[in-house]
């Protein structure tokens, strides 16, 4: 039995492939990929190749290199020993842009019937939004800037005014962004760049500026922008995640205004709110859909075939600018 799988041959070279599907293992789940997701900041940075030696991204990125982790599925066949999962059963999971997927049913989360598969397919960004919501501690009422309105800045804009933010400010440099920002939940936006924002966020706050600013383009320009957005003794939250982090330089910021810097990565929390894993953010994720609160699937700007997958790369790499969410349809191989 054979998949068709996205590969990423080289640097900038992608390749539709015919590839074996290794023999199901106890524990395990066949499943036929019906819709994926690409995450357009990862996957780009993937693609274009362009990484600090060093940095866990050269260290990750070892060709071949199977791109893609936000994957859904139905499963067609079931392991020795797995229990809760039936034929039919769609998952969700963080597996690769393949035709067929092997997964551990540890590793897969059953979609309610009620969210679609194209809804399901955002559970694993929703999931790095929440965790980077969850590590900056918001209080309701907490002002509240967003800088970069791609697919994460977009789930955070929502995730901050289910939390209760007064003031959800987002800032970028692409109008139809902005403007889909604000029709989920952003209070103001600014087009423009971080370094002239100030004014902006200080106006907004009555000159309080920002209790937390969530970086989410992963350019390592932005960080010296975004300090000076943060009020005195506030936080700013690194959930973007950037190639070259050699490049990224601090202000005086915080050592005058005393700023704290958190990262954030993947579903990884501190040990006092670790039993917010993987299934019980997704879970919470669904919930919120289900209710309304939040909505994905308007966030979606285009859909491809998989042997559509080289020119919607090598466009992701030129320009992004028109896109949020990418998606390829499976449903028909």
């Amino acid at each position: 039995m054979t998949s068709t799988n996205i590969v990423l041959t080289g640097k900038q070279q992608v390749e539709l492939r015919s590839e074996d599907v290794p023999a199901l293992s106890p524990g395990g789940l066949l499943a036929r990929t019906q819709v994926s997701l690409i995450s357009t900041g990862t996957e780009s940075i993937c693609y274009r190749g362009e990484m600090d030696d060093g940095s866990h991204w050269h260290n990750w990125v070892q060709h071949p290199f199977y791109l893609g982790y936000s994957n859904v599925a139905k499963v067609e066949t079931i392991g020795d020993g797995v229990t809760g999962f039936e034929i039919g059963d769609r998952i969700f999971s963080g597996s690769p842009h393949h035709q067929l997927l092997m997964v551990n049913a540890d590793q897969a989360d059953r979609i309610p019937d009620d969210i679609s598969d194209e809804a399901a397919a955002w559970s694993k960004l929703a999931t790095i939004a929440q965790t980077g919501v969850r590590r900056a501690e918001l209080a309701m009422g907490a002002n509240v800037v967003i800088i970069g309105a791609g697919p994460l800045g977009q789930l955070l804009t929502q995730y901050v005014r289910v939390m209760g933010a007064r003031q959800i400010l987002v800032v970028d440099t692409i109008e139809s962004r902005l403007a889909m920002a604000q029709a989920h939940g952003a209070t103001d936006v600014f087009c423009g760049s971080a370094a002239d924002a100030a004014t902006f966020v200080g106006d907004h706050t009555n000159g309080e500026l920002a209790d937390v600013v969530f970086e989410a383009t992963g350019h390592y320009a932005v960080l010296p922008m975004a300090l000076p957005l943060v009020r005195k003794f506030g936080t700013l939250m690194l959930i973007g995640d950037s190639p070259t982090p050699s490049k990224q330089v601090l202000t005086p910021d915080i050592i005058t205004r005393q700023i704290s810097i958190r990262g954030t990565h993947n579903e990884s929390l501190e040990p006092g709110i670790a039993s917010w894993n993987r299934v019980r953010q997704i879970e919470l994720f669904y919930t919120y859909l289900q209710r309304d609160q939040m909505r994905v699937t308007d966030l979606i700007t285009s859909r491809h075939t998989p042997e559509e997958a080289p020119a919607v790369y090598a466009k992701l790499m030129n320009d992004r600018a028109d896109t949020l969410g990418v998606v390829f349809d499976w449903r028909r191989m």
